[in-house]
């Protein structure tokens, strides 16, 4: 018999008796220090797992929901004829709902019924709790919680580094969206009760409302421009502008801006998203003004008011919302081009906006200008940015504008429309705003596939980037010599 014989012969029950094994004449020991007569420890085998599975995960469930979202737009109950609709359709629908791009090859309130709409708007909610939000709803409704893992890619993605911070965080983005959507619901009711009736005006109060705080750019009306034919119409646009804005900015802006007590005392972060969104918001309403000011078919005939407010709009809805309030196919090239740039910049991270996120474009903007003034260490409001953060952002930022000029090639291939046109149309599925030349239903069936994959790429690829950077960062135990490359 084979015995484990503990050495700690020290000890004792309250008898006082030695509580040590005693060999008995002929049994075999095997002595093992310092340990438990009873238990037997195996060295640990860490099986390495697969980089990304919980992130892949996440990606998994927002793939399923679309697809889900498809074969349920097909089904001849969510067309107003009755009939089948084509699969390409439902699915370049579905994906503009779930990345909250606005993008459409069939007009919504005239080929959707009722429940086609109710697809959309499901769609369009659980995509603009974000991504990481509305992928962690997708596991948690089939599993009661997480995981460590997941927890930890969610807390990388929402800036929240302690564990289990990042579900806490879901829950109050949760209650967050759904406060301030029923605020906009309410303001903008009574308009539409006035317009549409009690049942028909709170669906169109709630479908626009939820549709402007998630920068979907889906809406009811024949063009966008026909809300100003509502009662109380500037009521509405101020309510849909608040919506918007509060939307680009997310939970995170405010949280922080609450438990700082102000601007001041809010982290550099928050500050730099909330100057660059300004100066982008002031710098397109200027351009747009500037350039359309004479336009007939734009701004031109309407009361400076009106031209200064629909500037405004334009400009706050062209980086993240897609409503359309002046015509897009009628502006000029100059306007298109700075669109363009605002579209691809975006709102903030862990918002309802796409893009590139002005999180890092005012990280580039503080870094350009500290090297302009010859600081060593760039950095803004008396903060110094950390090396890899820069360098995570110049990532992005040359990878994203590499896929973006890869999907104009192929695009400019199989299409004979200006290259302007196409151009403008990758960028908004790129950030996922929706505005449009109106080239988009007449474009292939090519073209329309490599513009879903480029509406999902503008929606996950930024996230997918950042996790990888992430995991993929190390600290290093030597450096290499400094040697100087030659610019200019």
């Amino acid at each position: 018999m084979l015995y484990l014989y503990r050495m700690n012969r020290d000890i004792k029950e309250n008898d006082g008796r030695d509580t040590s094994y005693i060999p008995r004449p002929g049994d075999r020991i095997f002595r093992v220090p310092r340990m438990q007569p009873w238990r037997i420890i195996l060295p640990e085998i860490h099986r390495k797992r697969p980089f990304g599975i919980s992130l892949l995960n996440f990606i998994s469930g927002f793939i399923l929901l679309i697809l889900l979202g498809a074969v349920l737009l097909m089904l001849p109950v969510s067309s107003r004829t009755g009939q089948w609709t084509p699969f390409l359709t439902s699915l370049f629908t579905a994906t503009s709902s779930m990345t909250l791009t606005g993008l459409n090859l069939v007009d919504t309130p005239g080929y959707w019924s009722f429940f086609g709409q109710a697809v959309i708007l499901f769609l369009v909610q659980i995509g603009g709790l974000g991504i990481m939000c509305g992928a962690s709803i997708f596991l948690l409704a089939s599993s009661r919680h997480t995981g460590l893992n997941g927890t930890v890619v969610l807390g990388e993605s929402t800036s929240v580094s302690y564990s289990g911070g990042a579900l806490r965080l879901i829950r109050n983005v949760v209650c967050f969206a759904l406060i301030v959507e029923t605020i906009g619901i309410l303001i903008s009711y009574y308009p539409f009760y006035l317009q549409y009736g009690p049942v028909t005006g709170l669906w169109q109060a709630t479908f626009q409302s939820i549709s402007a705080f998630n920068n979907a750019g889906f809406h009811l009306f024949s063009t966008f421009r026909s809300v100003l034919q509502m009662p109380y119409a500037y009521l509405i646009m101020l309510s849909y502008s608040l919506l918007i804005l509060i939307g680009s900015l997310g939970f995170l802006v405010f949280n922080d801006l609450f438990r700082s007590r102000g601007i001041r005392k809010s982290p550099a972060e928050t500050r730099i998203v909330l100057l660059t969104t300004l100066v982008l918001i002031l710098t397109g309403a200027l351009i747009i003004l500037i350039v359309e000011f004479n336009n007939p078919q734009t701004l031109g005939g309407s009361p400076l008011s009106d031209r200064i407010f629909f500037s405004l709009f334009q400009s706050l809805s062209a980086r993240t919302a897609g409503f359309d309030l002046i015509g897009v196919p009628s502006m000029s090239i100059y306007t298109l081009f700075f669109i363009m740039v605002f579209m691809y910049i975006g709102g903030a991270v862990s918002s309802t906006a796409g893009g590139i996120k002005v999180n890092t474009a005012g990280l580039l903007a503080a870094t350009i200008w500290s090297t302009i003034r010859g600081r060593e260490h760039p950095g803004a409001f008396g903060r110094e940015f950390p090396p890899q953060n820069i360098y995570r952002a110049i990532t992005l930022l040359v990878i994203s504008l590499c896929f973006i000029l890869a999907v104009f090639m192929a695009l400019a291939f199989f299409e004979n429309f200006p290259f302007t046109n196409i151009l403008f149309e990758i960028i908004s599925a790129f950030g996922n705003v929706g505005f449009t030349t109106g080239i988009t239903p007449a474009l292939s069936i090519v073209s329309k596939a490599v513009l879903i994959l480029t509406m999902f790429v503008g929606r996950m690829g930024p996230l997918i980037l950042i996790s990888i950077l992430l995991k993929r960062q190390h600290s290093s135990n030597y450096r290499y010599p400094q040697e100087t490359i030659r610019l200019g």
